[in-house]
């Protein structure tokens, strides 16, 4: 038996893995590892590239250089992140970056510090 996670959008069990992503054959919803899930009490549960449990105001570091869209700026790997928050949606991380401003950000691309 398979420990893969069922699929948040339609509930099927016939999910499969696809290099980093989780994939529904039924509804053809792609999720990651790292992505928001739904805890017991219904609330959402985010978690890092490493699979530890975010909250708002934790301290994160950048494990990726991501350039920042329109602009010729990057985030470096290993830039510091302090008093995040956490928002649902696409991008699950806002946070004020020191030099660069108000970013958001996706789970996967950070882990606890």
């Amino acid at each position: 038996m398979s420990s893969l996670p069922i699929c948040p959008e339609c509930g099927s069990k016939f999910t499969y893995e696809d290099r980093r992503l989780f994939v529904c054959p039924e509804c053809a919803h792609e999720w990651s590892p790292g992505a928001a899930v739904e805890s017991s009490e219904g609330e959402k549960v985010f978690k890092d590239a490493n699979g530890n449990v975010l909250q708002d105001g934790d301290s994160v570091t950048v494990i990726k250089d991501l350039k920042i869209k329109g602009t010729s700026q990057v985030v470096k790997v290993g830039m510091k992140i302090r008093n995040i928050r956490l928002v649902d949606g696409d991008h699950d991380i806002d946070c004020k970056i020191d030099g660069i401003g108000a970013m958001k950000l996706k789970s996967e691309f950070v882990k606890k510090v």
